[in-house]
Protein backbone atom coordinates (compact mmCIF):
# COMPACT_ATOMS: atom_id res chain seq x y z
CA UNK A 1 0.00 0.00 0.00
CA UNK A 2 1.05 3.54 -0.39
CA UNK A 3 1.31 4.74 3.12
CA UNK A 4 -0.83 7.25 4.19
CA UNK A 5 1.10 8.48 6.85
CA UNK A 6 4.23 8.42 7.87
CA UNK A 7 3.77 6.25 10.81
CA UNK A 8 0.40 4.38 9.05
CA UNK A 9 2.26 0.67 9.84
CA UNK A 10 0.92 0.26 13.51
CA UNK A 11 0.16 -3.49 13.08
CA UNK A 12 3.23 -6.03 13.66
CA UNK A 13 5.28 -7.55 10.92
CA UNK A 14 6.11 -10.88 12.93
CA UNK A 15 8.38 -13.49 11.28
CA UNK A 16 6.41 -16.49 9.74
CA UNK A 17 6.39 -19.67 12.00
CA UNK A 18 7.45 -23.10 10.18
CA UNK A 19 4.73 -25.05 12.46
CA UNK A 20 2.10 -22.40 11.22
CA UNK A 21 -1.05 -24.33 10.54
CA UNK A 22 -2.64 -20.84 9.19
CA UNK A 23 -4.86 -21.64 6.11
CA UNK A 24 -4.63 -19.33 3.10
CA UNK A 25 -7.57 -17.58 4.39
CA UNK A 26 -9.76 -17.52 7.54
CA UNK A 27 -13.42 -15.96 8.13
CA UNK A 28 -14.01 -11.95 8.86
CA UNK A 29 -17.46 -12.31 10.55
CA UNK A 30 -18.44 -8.70 9.88
CA UNK A 31 -21.46 -7.20 12.70
CA UNK A 32 -23.33 -4.09 12.02
CA UNK A 33 -24.82 -2.94 15.22
CA UNK A 34 -24.16 0.78 15.21
CA UNK A 35 -27.98 1.42 14.62
CA UNK A 36 -27.96 3.64 11.62
CA UNK A 37 -29.62 2.89 8.52
CA UNK A 38 -27.01 3.93 5.62
CA UNK A 39 -25.67 1.33 3.39
CA UNK A 40 -22.21 -0.05 4.68
CA UNK A 41 -19.32 -1.25 1.75
CA UNK A 42 -16.65 -3.17 3.13
CA UNK A 43 -12.77 -2.75 1.35
CA UNK A 44 -9.86 -5.28 2.05
CA UNK A 45 -7.19 -4.09 0.68
CA UNK A 46 -3.22 -4.42 1.14
CA UNK A 47 -0.36 -6.49 -0.20
CA UNK A 48 -0.18 -10.17 -0.48
CA UNK A 49 1.94 -11.39 0.85
CA UNK A 50 3.27 -14.30 -0.27
CA UNK A 51 4.07 -12.32 -3.42
CA UNK A 52 4.49 -8.31 -1.83
CA UNK A 53 2.11 -7.69 -5.09
CA UNK A 54 -0.36 -4.80 -3.97
CA UNK A 55 -3.94 -5.25 -4.48
CA UNK A 56 -7.54 -6.33 -3.20
CA UNK A 57 -9.60 -9.12 -1.49
CA UNK A 58 -13.34 -9.60 -2.30
CA UNK A 59 -15.78 -11.74 -0.43
CA UNK A 60 -14.40 -15.23 -0.84
CA UNK A 61 -10.81 -13.78 -0.04
CA UNK A 62 -9.49 -14.04 -3.84
CA UNK A 63 -6.96 -11.46 -4.31
CA UNK A 64 -6.67 -8.94 -7.35
CA UNK A 65 -4.06 -7.11 -7.89
CA UNK A 66 -4.62 -3.64 -8.84
CA UNK A 67 -3.87 -2.42 -12.62
CA UNK A 68 -1.75 0.17 -13.74
CA UNK A 69 -2.13 3.43 -12.49
CA UNK A 70 -1.38 6.88 -13.93
CA UNK A 71 -0.39 10.40 -13.20
CA UNK A 72 -2.87 12.14 -12.94
CA UNK A 73 -4.02 9.31 -10.57
CA UNK A 74 -6.60 7.21 -12.46
CA UNK A 75 -9.95 5.16 -10.96
CA UNK A 76 -9.07 2.33 -8.91
CA UNK A 77 -11.47 -0.81 -9.68
CA UNK A 78 -14.27 -1.61 -7.42
CA UNK A 79 -12.96 -3.16 -4.77
CA UNK A 80 -16.56 -2.51 -2.44
CA UNK A 81 -17.95 -5.11 -0.40
CA UNK A 82 -22.21 -4.74 0.36
CA UNK A 83 -22.04 -4.67 4.04
CA UNK A 84 -24.72 -5.97 6.65
CA UNK A 85 -27.58 -4.12 7.56
CA UNK A 86 -28.02 -2.98 11.15
CA UNK A 87 -28.38 -5.61 13.11
CA UNK A 88 -26.89 -7.91 10.72
CA UNK A 89 -23.58 -10.19 9.91
CA UNK A 90 -21.36 -10.65 6.87
CA UNK A 91 -18.94 -13.50 7.28
CA UNK A 92 -16.48 -12.79 4.27
CA UNK A 93 -12.75 -14.36 4.13
CA UNK A 94 -9.20 -12.54 4.51
CA UNK A 95 -6.08 -13.81 2.52
CA UNK A 96 -2.62 -13.08 3.90
CA UNK A 97 -2.33 -9.64 3.92
CA UNK A 98 -0.61 -7.11 5.66
CA UNK A 99 -3.82 -4.39 4.82
CA UNK A 100 -6.78 -2.34 5.99
CA UNK A 101 -10.30 -3.93 6.39
CA UNK A 102 -12.30 -0.12 4.98
CA UNK A 103 -15.98 0.63 5.22
CA UNK A 104 -18.04 3.39 4.82
CA UNK A 105 -21.48 4.71 5.13
CA UNK A 106 -24.05 5.58 2.75
CA UNK A 107 -21.17 6.26 0.16
CA UNK A 108 -18.60 3.87 -1.51
CA UNK A 109 -15.06 5.53 -1.11
CA UNK A 110 -13.02 7.12 -4.41
CA UNK A 111 -9.65 4.92 -4.68
CA UNK A 112 -7.28 5.89 -7.44
CA UNK A 113 -4.01 4.76 -8.66
CA UNK A 114 -0.83 6.44 -9.15
CA UNK A 115 2.18 4.85 -10.76
CA UNK A 116 3.50 4.13 -7.30
CA UNK A 117 0.43 2.26 -6.08
CA UNK A 118 -2.93 3.02 -4.09
CA UNK A 119 -3.79 6.46 -3.06
CA UNK A 120 -5.83 6.18 -0.19
CA UNK A 121 -8.04 8.54 1.40
CA UNK A 122 -6.47 11.62 3.15
CA UNK A 123 -9.16 13.85 4.86
CA UNK A 124 -7.03 16.07 6.33
CA UNK A 125 -6.73 17.60 2.19
CA UNK A 126 -9.93 19.51 1.92
CA UNK A 127 -10.19 18.29 -1.84
CA UNK A 128 -10.18 14.48 -0.74
CA UNK A 129 -12.79 12.89 -3.00
CA UNK A 130 -13.56 10.82 0.57
CA UNK A 131 -13.78 14.25 3.08
CA UNK A 132 -17.59 14.17 3.05
CA UNK A 133 -18.05 10.65 3.50
CA UNK A 134 -18.11 8.77 6.82
CA UNK A 135 -15.81 5.80 6.92
CA UNK A 136 -13.06 3.90 9.04
CA UNK A 137 -10.88 1.77 8.89
CA UNK A 138 -9.14 -1.75 10.84
CA UNK A 139 -4.98 -2.89 10.01
CA UNK A 140 -4.14 -6.00 10.18
CA UNK A 141 -1.57 -8.87 9.23
CA UNK A 142 -2.29 -12.32 8.87
CA UNK A 143 0.61 -14.68 7.80
CA UNK A 144 1.90 -18.05 9.04
CA UNK A 145 2.21 -16.77 12.43
CA UNK A 146 -1.33 -15.90 13.07
CA UNK A 147 -3.34 -12.77 13.17
CA UNK A 148 -2.64 -9.13 14.28
CA UNK A 149 -5.90 -7.31 14.33
CA UNK A 150 -6.14 -3.90 15.36
CA UNK A 151 -8.57 -0.69 15.64
CA UNK A 152 -6.91 2.76 15.09
CA UNK A 153 -7.20 5.77 15.67
CA UNK A 154 -3.41 6.57 14.69
CA UNK A 155 -4.78 9.06 11.48
CA UNK A 156 -8.27 9.89 12.85
CA UNK A 157 -11.01 9.14 15.19
CA UNK A 158 -14.31 8.00 13.29
CA UNK A 159 -17.01 5.78 13.32
CA UNK A 160 -16.80 3.35 16.41
CA UNK A 161 -16.11 -0.62 15.58
CA UNK A 162 -14.59 -2.62 17.92
CA UNK A 163 -12.20 -6.00 16.74
CA UNK A 164 -11.80 -9.52 17.76
CA UNK A 165 -10.44 -13.18 17.18
CA UNK A 166 -12.04 -16.03 18.13
CA UNK A 167 -9.10 -19.15 19.01
CA UNK A 168 -8.99 -23.12 18.59
CA UNK A 169 -10.28 -23.48 22.02
CA UNK A 170 -13.44 -21.26 21.31
CA UNK A 171 -12.69 -18.92 23.27
CA UNK A 172 -12.64 -14.82 22.01
CA UNK A 173 -11.03 -12.02 22.73
CA UNK A 174 -11.87 -8.22 21.78
CA UNK A 175 -10.56 -4.89 21.73
CA UNK A 176 -11.73 -1.19 20.74
CA UNK A 177 -15.20 -0.74 22.58
CA UNK A 178 -16.02 2.42 23.92
CA UNK A 179 -17.49 3.26 26.54
CA UNK A 180 -21.27 3.78 26.93
CA UNK A 181 -21.54 7.43 25.77
CA UNK A 182 -17.89 7.40 24.46
CA UNK A 183 -18.17 8.73 21.16
CA UNK A 184 -20.34 11.89 22.19
CA UNK A 185 -18.20 11.82 25.28
CA UNK A 186 -14.93 12.01 23.02
CA UNK A 187 -15.68 15.18 20.88
CA UNK A 188 -17.65 16.82 23.46
CA UNK A 189 -14.20 16.91 25.45
CA UNK A 190 -12.67 17.81 22.08
CA UNK A 191 -15.01 20.76 21.63
CA UNK A 192 -14.01 22.19 25.07
CA UNK A 193 -10.36 21.53 25.34
CA UNK A 194 -8.52 24.64 25.08
CA UNK A 195 -5.45 25.46 22.69
CA UNK A 196 -7.07 24.85 19.56
CA UNK A 197 -8.11 20.93 19.68
CA UNK A 198 -11.36 21.89 18.61
CA UNK A 199 -10.45 22.74 15.01
CA UNK A 200 -9.51 18.89 15.07
CA UNK A 201 -13.31 18.18 14.72
CA UNK A 202 -14.55 17.66 10.85
CA UNK A 203 -18.28 17.72 10.11
CA UNK A 204 -20.55 17.78 6.67
CA UNK A 205 -22.53 20.66 5.75
CA UNK A 206 -25.12 19.50 7.27
CA UNK A 207 -23.50 19.34 10.59
CA UNK A 208 -23.24 15.58 10.82
CA UNK A 209 -20.06 15.18 12.77
CA UNK A 210 -17.79 13.27 10.30
CA UNK A 211 -14.18 12.41 12.29
CA UNK A 212 -11.66 13.91 14.60
CA UNK A 213 -8.05 14.34 12.93
CA UNK A 214 -5.01 12.98 14.43
CA UNK A 215 -2.84 16.01 16.15
CA UNK A 216 -0.31 15.95 13.18
CA UNK A 217 -2.85 16.13 10.77
CA UNK A 218 -4.45 18.60 12.19
CA UNK A 219 -1.05 20.59 11.94
CA UNK A 220 -0.45 19.66 8.56
CA UNK A 221 -3.70 21.14 7.58
CA UNK A 222 -3.44 24.62 9.83
CA UNK A 223 -6.27 22.73 12.58
CA UNK A 224 -4.16 22.99 15.16
CA UNK A 225 -1.39 25.15 16.59
CA UNK A 226 2.28 24.04 15.54
CA UNK A 227 3.26 25.29 19.00
CA UNK A 228 0.93 23.36 20.64
CA UNK A 229 3.69 21.12 22.50
CA UNK A 230 6.71 23.63 22.52
CA UNK A 231 6.40 25.06 26.47
CA UNK A 232 6.57 20.69 27.32
CA UNK A 233 9.44 20.39 24.75
CA UNK A 234 11.17 22.91 26.22
CA UNK A 235 10.97 21.89 29.48
CA UNK A 236 12.15 18.50 28.82
CA UNK A 237 15.04 19.86 26.64
CA UNK A 238 15.84 22.20 29.96
CA UNK A 239 15.61 19.29 32.46
CA UNK A 240 17.91 16.91 31.23
CA UNK A 241 20.69 19.38 30.01
CA UNK A 242 21.06 19.03 33.91
CA UNK A 243 20.06 15.21 34.32
CA UNK A 244 19.86 11.63 32.54
CA UNK A 245 17.36 10.87 30.63
CA UNK A 246 17.53 6.06 30.85
CA UNK A 247 16.10 4.43 28.32
CA UNK A 248 15.38 0.72 28.71
CA UNK A 249 13.22 -0.24 25.42
CA UNK A 250 13.03 -3.84 25.44
CA UNK A 251 11.29 -5.29 28.81
CA UNK A 252 12.54 -8.57 27.81
CA UNK A 253 16.28 -7.26 28.34
CA UNK A 254 16.44 -5.14 31.44
CA UNK A 255 20.07 -4.98 31.01
CA UNK A 256 19.84 -3.24 27.58
CA UNK A 257 20.02 0.68 28.58
CA UNK A 258 20.36 4.28 27.33
CA UNK A 259 21.71 7.28 28.27
CA UNK A 260 20.25 10.26 27.24
CA UNK A 261 21.46 14.12 27.80
CA UNK A 262 20.93 16.93 26.25
CA UNK A 263 23.90 19.12 24.99
CA UNK A 264 22.58 22.60 22.79
CA UNK A 265 20.00 21.44 20.58
CA UNK A 266 20.68 17.53 20.53
CA UNK A 267 19.63 15.42 23.17
CA UNK A 268 22.97 12.26 22.54
CA UNK A 269 22.04 8.75 24.06
CA UNK A 270 25.60 6.66 24.95
CA UNK A 271 25.84 3.05 26.23
CA UNK A 272 26.62 1.77 29.03
CA UNK A 273 30.30 2.19 28.07
CA UNK A 274 29.70 5.70 27.49
CA UNK A 275 29.81 5.53 23.90
CA UNK A 276 27.65 7.45 21.77
CA UNK A 277 24.84 5.66 19.89
CA UNK A 278 22.71 8.02 18.45
CA UNK A 279 21.47 12.10 18.64
CA UNK A 280 18.07 13.12 18.20
CA UNK A 281 17.74 17.26 17.20
CA UNK A 282 15.08 19.08 19.55
CA UNK A 283 11.62 17.97 18.19
CA UNK A 284 8.71 19.74 17.00
CA UNK A 285 5.34 18.95 17.74
CA UNK A 286 4.24 17.07 14.51
CA UNK A 287 7.71 14.94 15.05
CA UNK A 288 5.97 13.91 18.12
CA UNK A 289 2.55 13.50 17.01
CA UNK A 290 3.71 11.18 14.11
CA UNK A 291 6.87 9.52 15.49
CA UNK A 292 8.71 10.67 12.75
CA UNK A 293 11.05 13.43 10.83
CA UNK A 294 12.66 14.52 14.16
CA UNK A 295 12.17 11.64 15.83
CA UNK A 296 12.24 8.84 13.17
CA UNK A 297 12.26 5.31 14.54
CA UNK A 298 14.17 2.46 11.70
CA UNK A 299 13.50 -0.86 12.37
CA UNK A 300 16.83 -1.39 13.89
CA UNK A 301 18.20 -2.00 17.45
CA UNK A 302 19.28 1.44 19.03
CA UNK A 303 17.15 3.95 17.24
CA UNK A 304 14.17 3.22 16.55
CA UNK A 305 13.79 1.39 20.12
CA UNK A 306 14.67 4.41 21.74
CA UNK A 307 12.74 7.26 19.48
CA UNK A 308 9.58 4.47 19.90
CA UNK A 309 10.15 5.58 23.80
CA UNK A 310 10.51 9.12 23.66
CA UNK A 311 7.79 9.48 21.28
CA UNK A 312 5.66 7.45 23.72
CA UNK A 313 7.03 9.74 26.66
CA UNK A 314 6.21 13.35 24.69
CA UNK A 315 2.81 12.06 23.79
CA UNK A 316 1.88 10.97 27.60
CA UNK A 317 3.84 13.64 28.64
CA UNK A 318 5.72 11.33 31.65
CA UNK A 319 9.31 12.86 30.21
CA UNK A 320 8.88 15.16 32.78
CA UNK A 321 8.15 12.96 35.98
CA UNK A 322 10.00 9.76 35.03
CA UNK A 323 13.74 9.87 34.33
CA UNK A 324 13.30 5.93 33.52
CA UNK A 325 11.47 5.16 30.42
CA UNK A 326 8.97 3.59 29.43
CA UNK A 327 6.64 3.82 31.95
CA UNK A 328 5.69 0.33 33.14
CA UNK A 329 1.48 1.53 33.94
CA UNK A 330 -1.16 4.55 32.46
CA UNK A 331 -1.72 6.33 35.95
CA UNK A 332 0.84 8.90 35.16
CA UNK A 333 -0.32 9.32 31.28
CA UNK A 334 -1.23 12.94 30.18
CA UNK A 335 -1.05 14.51 33.27
CA UNK A 336 0.61 17.56 32.58
CA UNK A 337 -1.73 20.58 31.04
CA UNK A 338 0.47 20.11 27.58
CA UNK A 339 -0.04 16.78 26.27
CA UNK A 340 -1.50 14.45 23.14
CA UNK A 341 -5.29 15.97 24.45
CA UNK A 342 -6.46 13.64 21.63
CA UNK A 343 -4.79 10.30 22.76
CA UNK A 344 -5.66 11.55 25.91
CA UNK A 345 -9.23 11.73 25.28
CA UNK A 346 -9.50 8.55 23.31
CA UNK A 347 -7.52 6.26 25.49
CA UNK A 348 -10.30 8.27 28.55
CA UNK A 349 -13.09 6.85 26.69
CA UNK A 350 -12.25 3.36 25.83
CA UNK A 351 -14.08 0.60 27.58
CA UNK A 352 -10.45 -1.09 28.39
CA UNK A 353 -8.46 1.79 27.96
CA UNK A 354 -6.51 0.51 25.38
CA UNK A 355 -6.25 2.19 21.83
CA UNK A 356 -3.78 3.32 19.15
CA UNK A 357 -3.95 7.01 19.56
CA UNK A 358 -0.60 7.58 18.21
CA UNK A 359 2.03 5.18 15.68
CA UNK A 360 3.78 3.65 19.12
CA UNK A 361 0.87 3.55 21.59
CA UNK A 362 2.06 0.08 21.70
CA UNK A 363 5.07 0.86 23.60
CA UNK A 364 4.03 -0.69 27.28
CA UNK A 365 1.21 -2.73 25.43
CA UNK A 366 -1.46 0.09 25.74
CA UNK A 367 -2.47 -0.49 22.21
CA UNK A 368 -6.07 -1.79 20.92
CA UNK A 369 -4.60 -5.23 19.41
CA UNK A 370 -5.70 -8.45 19.05
CA UNK A 371 -3.09 -11.51 18.50
CA UNK A 372 -3.69 -15.75 18.22
CA UNK A 373 -1.13 -17.75 16.35
CA UNK A 374 -4.36 -20.50 14.97
CA UNK A 375 -7.14 -17.97 14.57
CA UNK A 376 -10.18 -19.36 13.85
CA UNK A 377 -12.34 -16.43 13.09
CA UNK A 378 -11.21 -12.56 12.55
CA UNK A 379 -14.40 -9.96 13.99
CA UNK A 380 -15.02 -6.52 13.22
CA UNK A 381 -18.11 -4.93 15.12
CA UNK A 382 -19.69 -1.59 14.14
CA UNK A 383 -20.80 -0.44 17.20
CA UNK A 384 -23.26 2.47 18.51
CA UNK A 385 -22.63 5.89 17.49
CA UNK A 386 -24.34 7.14 21.15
Amino acid sequence: MVAATPAEAVTPEPVASTEAAVPETIPLRFTNNSGRSEQIYVYNIGTLLATGQQGWADASGTFHPWPAGGNPPTPAPDASIAGPANGSSLTIRMPKFSGRIYFSYGQKLVFKLTTGGLVQPAVQNPSDPNRDILFNWSEYTLNDAGLWLNSTQVDMFSAPYAVGVQRADGTTASTGHLKPGGYNGFFNALKQQPGGWSGLIQTRSDGTVLRALAPGHGIESGALPASVMSDYIDRVWSKYAGSTLTVTPFADQPNTTYYGRVSGNVMNFTNSSGAVVTSFQKPDADSIFGCYKLLDAPNDLVRGPISRTLCAGFNRSTLLTNSHQPDAGSADFYQDAVTNHYARTIHAQMADGKAYAFAFDDVGNHESLVHDGNPQQATITLDPFS
